[in-house]
């Protein structure tokens, strides 16, 4: 039998919809209509959320217990968070880790949920820009290594961050040929660097304002050289420690649909290079260094429209489709419209959490 969600409102391009049923049949939307109830709805329906690079959920933090058990209780967590699609994210650390990790994500892959790869945070950062990175597994790629990297990763490497000025371009190059989102992160480089590295195809940046070269007025920086280039996108988190809310405010003005949502989100964690400590709504080191968020995609998107003044359609977009389109996966969560695949959020008139609707199916 269909599953209605009944008089609710959602966005259409720009237009928020009202007083709409969305049906659903199997994991389909099959048809939206007018609805038969006309009092207001106090619901509004939105894509799932898509979140490019989380660490750790459900108490478990991936590159620490790197098992399918992680992976399906960090998928878990996260569905009933709201997020239907992720990529588990590795910071720079031993070869041993990287491998275990990959390994066991290849093993998964046939039984994921919402769990769609890898983001390799490292380990091909500047040395000087490293915030809570671990310096003693920073090094610069040969292409040997890439090419050894990227077959053993057999298609799970979706995304990798590395600092382009200390990187060889065949090694870039072999990246982005290889269908590899880059991301030019943990870096040093100049507003000249960057924007030379934006040319030659790398499509994003990871954490805006975060470890890279600051805007100064003679020096001006990563954030300038994205905000100048007509295709470069960037990452930002959103909770008003790691970026000032004034300062994503700006950037979203800048940037508008090149903008997007990560969590950059850890948990507790006592073991291994990765000691994180939760202070409020944020994680740092043991020698005080802010690490990871402890932010949900819900609360990112939540703040931008409190904190930042950002439409909430946009605030939306910047959680949904903008990320889902830089690694080309549109068809999950991109639109609410009958034929697109059943990935749904309910909210309530707060943005409060109501239902998570995955494959067709409440969460």
């Amino acid at each position: 039998m269909p599953k209605v969600i009944s008089n609710t409102s959602y966005f259409q391009g720009n237009d928020l919809k009202k007083n709409q049923d969305i049906i659903i049949d199997s994991d389909i939307i099959s048809a939206i209509k007018e609805s038969d109830h006309k009092e207001t709805s106090h619901s509004i329906v939105v894509p799932g959320f898509i979140d490019l690079q989380i660490y750790g959920a459900g108490d478990r933090l991936f590159s620490a217990e790197p098992s399918i058990e992680s992976l399906s209780i960090m998928e878990d967590d996260l569905l009933k968070k709201g997020t239907t699609g992720f990529l588990a994210c590795m910071a720079t650390n031993s070869q041993e880790v990287f491998n275990e990790c990959i390994k066991v994500a290849k093993e998964h892959r046939s039984t994921a949920r919402n769990c769609l790869g890898l983001h390799l945070e490292g380990p091909f950062l500047n040395p000087k820009r490293l915030g809570a990175h671990v310096p003693a597994f920073v090094r610069k790629a040969s292409l040997d290594e890439i090419k050894k990297l990227i077959d053993f990763g057999d298609g799970v490497i979706k995304m990798m961050t590395i600092a382009p000025e200390i990187q060889d371009d065949e090694v870039i190059q072999y990246l982005l040929d290889q269908s590899v989102v880059v991301s030019l992160g943990h870096s040093n480089a100049t507003f000249e660097e960057a924007t030379a590295a934006y040319n030659k195809g790398i499509q994003t940046t990871t954490h805006l304002f975060n470890a890279m070269s600051p805007i100064h007025h003679r020096e001006p920086g990563i954030p300038t050289a994205v905000f100048s280039h007509a295709r470069a996108m960037a990452s930002i988190i959103a909770d008003g420690q790691h970026v000032d809310f004034e300062v994503v405010k700006f950037a979203q003005k800048l940037l508008k649909e090149r903008l997007f949502l990560i969590t950059d989100a850890v948990t507790a964690c006592s073991t291994g290079p990765y000691q994180h400590i939760q202070e409020g709504n944020k994680f740092v080191m043991p020698d005080g260094t802010l690490s990871g968020s402890s932010l949900t995609m819900l609360e990112a998107v939540k703040n931008c429209v409190i904190h930042c003044g950002i439409s909430l359609n946009d605030a939306i977009k910047m959680g949904t489709s903008y990320p889902a389109k830089l690694i080309g996966v549109e068809n999950l969560t991109a639109n609410i419209a009958a034929g697109e695949q059943a990935n749904l959020v309910v909210l309530d008139d707060a943005l409060n959490l109501k239902e998570v609707i995955f494959k067709g199916k409440t969460v």
